[in-house]
């Protein structure tokens, strides 16, 4: 399948998840043919999932957006699956998003995230050069667009974070595998020409938050009580991230190939967790009971992304400030999470 009349034809993978649905919203919305690609695993409840799959999918289908949405179970694992893929589409950007996330779960099965994350991305990219699944006569390869974290910092001294730190001791195996996936990026910018765009992220956070995150696990403690563990008595500054900047970032690369870039996408605004709790906290109108619990080795305690280069590459401006971000979170968790609860009960 070629490019259609409603705009570039792109690959979202991770299409179900948090970021990944709100970006295959934002592409649809601007009238992009968007294929979306996730295999629905038990990280968190698949059924969030689908709702928000379900969300995207409504609006698309029925036409209140100019692009088209059409979504695909698979794993980015199979060879064969994405091989097939690329066989049947010609896309002028994947927007690789599928991941296992969470610094402390790898901790757990580093050969899982290994498996996934990197194993993943090599697959992908196999496709996306034409080493695997048929590539047109002439045609260039898509404009590849990475999605890494702020993690592969590692415990840096170099403040605010800079795209230039050589992040070459990763204190978790997450972190050790999105640094080798952007390795392996320039291994193929370099060999093939393929335009690869790495995007740190930082502190992500908003509508469709999976559960684990802390704005998230803050208000499930404050209305179900379930523990949630406060590191380091919340002296931690992370720079939060509104979703909607984010994918602000990643669809400017998208229309933008630049050879091989690494960005940080953040808001340079690092916040104490305590004080980002205390938010939370002022808008249910009820404390959060966290338990105090000590920083693991695996975690530092201050994220501070410099920007500058990824503004003046992109433009990249994120417009979302915390307590509006907070805000809109806390509107969503209202509508999504709690209200949810009350009808099932």
């Amino acid at each position: 399948m070629g490019k259609t009349s409603v705009g570039k034809t792109i690959l979202v993978t991770g299409a179900a998840g948090f970021i990944g649905s709100h970006t295959v919203e934002t592409l649809v919305k601007r009238g992009d043919h968007v294929i979306g690609l996730d295999n629905l695993n038990d990280y968190y409840d698949p059924v969030r999932k689908e709702g928000n799959l379900r969300e995207v999918a409504e609006h698309a289908l029925e036409g209140k957006w100019p692009g088209t949405f059409q979504f695909l179970k698979g794993d980015i694992r199979d060879r064969q699956m994405v091989s097939d893929l690329f066989s049947d589409h010609r896309f002028d950007a994947v927007v690789h998003l599928a991941a296992m996330a969470g610094v402390r779960v790898s901790i757990d099965d580093p050969g899982l995230y290994y498996d996934v994350n990197v194993m993943g991305t090599l697959v992908l990219l196999d496709a996306a050069v034409g080493r695997i699944g048929a590539k047109a006569k002439g045609a260039s390869s898509p404009t590849f667009v990475f999605a890494s974290t702020s993690s592969v910092y590692g415990n840096t001294k170099t403040i605010p974070f800079v795209p230039e730190d050589p992040c070459d001791r990763p204190l978790a195996p997450y972190a050790a595998s999105k640094r080798a996936s952007e390795l392996l990026g320039y291994t193929y910018h370099h060999l093939y020409g393929l335009d690869y765009t790495v995007f740190r992220f930082f502190t992500v956070y908003g509508p469709r938050g999976r559960p684990d995150m802390m704005a998230y696990k803050v208000l499930d403690n404050i209305f179900t009580g379930c523990e949630v563990p406060l590191y380091n008595n919340g002296n931690m500054h992370r720079d939060w991230t509104y979703v909607e900047d984010i994918v602000a970032g990643l669809v400017a690369a998208v229309d933008h190939p630049m050879g091989y870039e690494i960005l940080n996408l953040g808001r340079g605004e690092p916040v104490l967790l305590a004080d980002f709790v205390k938010g939370i906290e002022h808008l249910a109108g009820r404390p959060a009971h966290l338990v105090p619990a000590p920083m693991l080795d695996a975690d530092i305690a201050y994220t501070f992304a410099d920007i500058s280069k990824t503004n003046k590459l992109l433009g990249y401006d994120p417009k979302t400030s915390v307590p509006e971000g907070v805000a809109k979170f806390w509107t969503w968790y209202q509508s999504a999470i709690l209200k949810s609860a009350s009808q099932k009960s």
